[in-house]
């Protein structure tokens, strides 16, 4: 939970910024894809706010109503968020970029810039295409920063859950609120590289249509990876189960305890990030003492556990 946390609060922190910086480059020269990003970065500053909230949702007591916690809280929050990373960052983006292109684009010098209905022009002391390079470069500095942050927290549980890479552990990761930052920093990152290669271009060739079809870019980028957020997003709001292979071992130490005549069923779900719930319905041998069939269960309990520090509750319903 503390890497976690951590990981959101440095990328709000980054966004934050970046999003004063990319919106004042849009002001000085108008530039379509500068916009796009401005819109990309409030977009998510506010998902991770969004992110912080469902944390601490999630870090109440369980109650009569919520009887196994609010860890499922951090996946509703973190729909939301792939809610809005599309509706807001990628639709508003690719409708600019959109509209920039059939005006046959901007180019990136001083001028007005429209923005929610005003004109405003504002005239900088030097060359605004250095500015707006400048404030791209000054983007991808404190995107990598997040990036990093980021990378590294899902790196320790692909290397503490033995998963063979991030396409797996996109699968299997419960923790969406690292998977969210992860996936933002990364289009982010992508994003600011295609922004500054448009900007470029335009100045380059002198066409200004390089711009606006990064915005255009931009916006397709933040709409196609919020899809693929929501799906992650939508396997544990309904319950999904450990992976095969770690349910099976679990069920195996529940098989393999002298006491156990044969397991009837055997369930898990997670409940909340890194919390997972365990059900079984176990037929004892005949003739165990009470006494015996609760130390067999406590075994089993203590051994689940030291297998994958993800089960935190256990219901076993003993038959003889």
């Amino acid at each position: 939970m503390a890497g976690s946390t951590g990981v959101v609060i440095a990328a709000m922190f980054a966004n934050g910024g970046i999003a004063v910086l990319k919106f004042i480059g849009f002001l000085l020269t108008g530039s379509p894809s500068m916009l796009a990003e401005t819109y990309h970065s409030i977009s998510d500053t506010g998902n991770q706010v969004l992110l912080l909230v469902g944390i601490k949702y999630s870090q109440q007591d369980a109650s009569r109503r919520h009887p196994f916690g609010y860890g499922k809280a951090q996946f509703f929050y973190a729909f939301l968020v792939s809610v809005l990373l599309f509706g807001i960052a990628g639709w508003e983006s690719l409708k600019h970029g959109i509209s920039e292109v059939r005006a046959g684009g901007h180019e990136t010098e001083a001028g007005p810039a429209e923005f929610l209905g005003y004109t405003i022009d504002i005239t900088p002391p030097v060359d605004p295409f250095w500015i707006v390079v400048a404030i791209l470069f000054g983007g991808i500095a404190f995107e990598t920063y997040a990036f990093v942050k980021a990378n590294a927290e899902l790196r320790r549980q692909m290397e503490t859950y033995g998963w063979s890479g991030y396409r797996e552990a996109f699968d299997r990761t419960s923790d969406l609120t690292t998977l969210t930052a992860f996936t933002e920093d990364t289009v982010a990152l992508a994003g600011l590289v295609v922004a500054l290669f448009g900007i470029v271009a335009t100045r380059i060739t002198e066409n200004p249509i390089y711009d606006a079809l990064s915005a255009v870019v931009i916006g397709v980028l933040l709409m196609g990876f919020a899809v693929l957020l929501a799906i992650e997003n939508k396997r544990l709001i309904l319950g999904e189960s450990l992976a095969s292979d770690v349910e099976s071992d679990l069920r195996r130490i529940v098989e393999s305890q002298e006491s156990v005549a044969h397991v009837d069923d055997f369930r898990t779900m997670f409940i909340g990030p890194g919390q997972v719930l365990v059900t079984a319905d176990v037929s004892f041998d005949s003739g165990l003492t009470t006494e015996e069939v609760n130390t067999g269960i406590s075994e089993m309990e203590v051994a689940m556990r030291e297998r994958d520090d993800r089960v935190k509750t256990i219901y076993i319903e003993p038959e003889l």
